[in-house]
């Protein structure tokens, strides 16, 4: 595998942990956004720009769930 696939596969990977996790504390949330901006990142750089556009509004969705979730 190429340093691409390999930056896609930690994106994704990191957006399933993360996303698993959410209910253990409002910090996954803001990790889950993280790997969705990643995961946006490798969109574009692959050349799939559909799939770079819906993971960045993933992460502005999980932001905004993030930034009204109560502190720990």
């Amino acid at each position: 595998m190429d340093a691409l696939t390999w930056f896609g596969l930690f994106a994704v990977t990191a957006m399933l942990v993360c996303y698993a996790l959410e209910q253990r504390s409002p910090w996954f949330i803001l990790g889950f956004a993280a790997a969705c901006a990643l995961g946006s990142v490798y969109g574009f750089l692959q050349g799939a720009w559909p799939f770079g556009v819906v993971e960045a509004i993933w992460a502005l969705v999980a932001l905004h769930r993030w930034w009204g979730q109560p502190g720990d």
